[in-house]
């Protein structure tokens, strides 16, 4: 064999194992990288192999050596710092709409990504709360078929379903296919989301990715996104959530205001109002999650207009306090937290029901 090619594969060979089994405390040392060598019938003197680390620096791989008892070499700065990685599997390992059985296969593909030291840290069991992993094994595989329509601007079709008591899933439109632009893909509440136009019924709707079955790239061209804007759709859909858009003004308290902070954004107008109020305009989608959410902040918020989402919110306390059998004395249930200097508000929690796409 000559030493051309000899050199050619020694390089590579190194760069593997270096990327695998070193980092600044286990460096590979030279009588492992001999070793190494052997196994695939290459031989390498001492002072080549300091000039085949010099040569891998040269391609852009960051060697550095450790001298001393147990010194070698590794690799430094990677694509991925461990931190990165770490943050990158919990993601993963904490995502609804991935099964199980993907998140693994994914965490397995990132802990590949650093030595197999580090690896070893990426075991991880990340908690969260209520947590359950879809049922849908196919949406790792919808994400990307979408990602590639919305990209060719093309029309899709797909069915809608929904699970019933037993568990079984129940089509939408009696099984028809739908036929929808799709416009954008949003992830909100753990869950995946398709947004685009609804050839159908010629409006803007969206869809859980999950409950989306048979998916299907046509030919035709779809409808033109235009000003769609994926950050102020989820802005106004309250667990992405259809309803009835609106332009609903508020008086809230001072203690509030990090809360609609929170929800709006800085861009939402907060203007005085009396001691210790304001009021602001929201630009949202008035929905059961919605009054779920404003029911949740008490006596701190007033509903001042329009009109029909004050009868609208009024009509649905009167029903919350008829199905309790509270009478007339069903005002105090209303009121919540008074004796707390904040209402009874202070972690400002939204109360995010159900998945709600169309």
């Amino acid at each position: 064999m000559s030493k051309t090619i000899n050199y050619k594969r020694k390089l590579p060979i190194l760069a593997k194992l270096l990327l695998e089994r070193s980092d600044e405390e286990h460096p590979v040392t030279r009588q492992e990288m001999q070793a190494e060598l052997e196994l695939w019938g290459l031989s390498a003197e001492r002072k080549s192999l300091y000039d085949d680390m010099e040569q891998l620096r040269e391609l852009g791989m960051d060697i550095q050596s450790k001298r001393g008892r147990g010194g070698g070499w590794y690799v430094g700065q990677r694509d991925f710092e461990l931190a990165e990685l770490k943050l990158l599997v919990d993601a993963v390992q904490s995502s609804r709409f991935l099964t199980k059985r993907k998140s693994d296969a994914l965490i397995h593909k990132i802990e590949g990504l650093t030595c197999v030291h580090q690896a070893r840290q990426l075991h991880r069991q990340v908690y969260v709360d209520r947590r359950i992993k879809t049922m849908n094994e196919s949406i790792f595989y919808n994400v990307d078929r979408l990602h590639g329509a919305i990209a060719a601007s093309r029309v899709i079709t797909f069915r809608y379903f929904e699970y019933n008591a037993a568990k079984e899933r129940v089509f939408r439109r009696e099984g028809s296919k739908y036929r929808v632009t799709p416009y954008g893909l949003i992830w909100d509440s753990e869950n995946y989301y398709l947004a685009g136009w609804d050839e159908l019924y010629k409006e803007l709707r969206h869809y859980r990715v999950d409950k989306m079955a048979e998916i299907s790239i046509t030919g035709m061209k779809g409808r033109p996104a235009d000003d769609w804007d994926a950050e102020g759709y989820t802005r106004r859909h309250f667990g992405m959530f259809s309803g009835k858009p609106c332009q609903l003004r508020l008086r809230c308290r001072n203690q509030l205001a990090g809360v609609l902070i929170d929800r709006f954004g800085l861009d939402a107008a907060l203007i005085p109002d009396g001691d210790g109020y304001f009021t602001v305009t929201l630009d949202v989608v008035v929905s059961p999650p919605l009054w779920g959410w404003l029911f949740g902040l008490g006596t701190g918020v007033e509903v001042l207009s329009p009109d029909w989402a004050v009868d609208e919110f009024k009509s649905r306390l009167r029903e919350a306090s008829d199905m309790y059998n509270l009478g007339p004395s069903g005002a105090d249930f209303l009121k919540t937290g008074e004796d707390s200097p904040s209402g009874g508000i202070e972690d400002g929690g939204a109360d995010k029901a159900g998945p709600g796409a169309v």
